[in-house]
């Protein structure tokens, strides 16, 4: 990557980023490292490393990592607001080095065992995000054939998706934000997104037009449709039908829904493993080898936070995923 696209991708990175002179000053800083350090970018330059990070004893340590051309990284940094960082100091060449701050998320009086966990992934996966971002917006520019232009754009669009997604779940109190939405535009969307995809699934649909809006936040709901069709895809299946009716009555925990959405999501792949059916939506369960065992996880922990629930059934050649959710509110 030459320099200039370097710099369109770390003014977009969402991790704060800074470039830091053979003085151990700053001389350059993205938007992330700014809001990080509540400083404007004029009054962050030219600042030494230990004032812009609160510690003295920083400065030694920086000038050690410059001198030996090493790595160096500190945990639990103070920041203004009463958080947190942490920060790493890598030599680039002899007269630059990498400055990178992750601002560490406030500690949640209550969160789920898998929310937990996922806040770490959110955490590691937002660079990647911000390098595809990045890289996607240049071959948008560069490309003058409308279908890659719009696939170059799908991608711009998911990453920015996910990582508002990245961002809810690194806030405290990063509950999903419902609004009055069409469950059927979100599926389309999520139709198109599969379509996209090299060997897409057939994709069936089979829609109640007649279903009222749901209260919901949609970009969630898409990654919870987005988790069981990829788990779909992976368990072998070809085909995929999606059907949305209204049920009356419907028992979720200890409450009955007067109304509720049902959303079956069908595949015909080979169906989940008879020794995991139990766990299935238990975090880091998977029969795959590769797996990570979170997509199910995330999956039901997303109907939870709708106020809904997700089930299992079926076998093998018929495998369905049951969303259930609360139409009154």
């Amino acid at each position: 990557m030459n320099r200039a696209d370097w710099r369109t991708w770390a003014e977009q990175a969402t991790t704060g980023l800074g470039l830091v002179d053979a003085g151990l000053r700053l001389r350059w800083l993205n938007p992330a490292l700014a809001e990080a350090l509540a400083l404007g970018p004029r009054r962050a330059e030219g600042q030494s490393l230990a004032a812009l990070l609160g510690d003295r004893a920083i400065e030694a340590q920086a000038a050690r990592a410059r001198d030996m051309q090493r790595t160096v990284h500190w945990r639990g940094l103070a920041l203004p607001g009463d958080r947190q960082c942490d920060a790493a100091l890598q030599p680039l060449d002899a007269d630059t080095l990498l400055l990178e701050v992750h601002v560490l998320a406030a500690p949640a009086a209550e969160e789920s065992p898998i929310s937990a966990s996922l806040r770490g992934f959110a955490h590691e996966v937002k660079n990647p995000l911000a390098g595809l971002r990045g890289a996607a917006q240049l071959l948008e520019r560069r490309v003058d054939e409308p279908e890659l232009k719009a696939l170059a754009g799908v991608v711009i669009a998911e990453a920015d998706r996910l990582a508002a997604l990245a961002d809810r779940l690194l806030r405290r109190g990063g509950a999903p934000r419902r609004e009055a939405l069409n469950v059927h535009a979100v599926l389309e969307r999520v139709v198109a997104l599969l379509e996209a995809e090299p060997a897409p699934l057939l994709v069936r649909q089979d829609y109640d037009p007649s279903l009222p809006e749901l209260h919901g936040d949609a970009d969630r709901l898409q990654q919870l449709l987005l988790n069981l069709a990829r788990n779909a895809r992976e368990a072998g299946a070809r085909t995929l039908a999606l059907r949305t009716r209204a049920e009356h009555g419907v028992r979720v925990g200890d409450r009955v829904l007067r109304t509720a959405l049902r959303l079956d999501v069908t595949d015909d792949g080979a169906g989940v493993p008879a020794a995991l059916r139990e766990t299935l939506f238990e975090p880091l369960v998977s029969g795959r080898a590769d797996g990570t065992g979170l997509g199910l996880a995330l999956a039901r922990e997303i109907a939870h936070e709708h106020g809904g629930e997700l089930r299992h059934g079926g076998g093998p050649g018929a495998t369905t995923f049951t969303l259930l959710l609360p139409l009154e509110h």
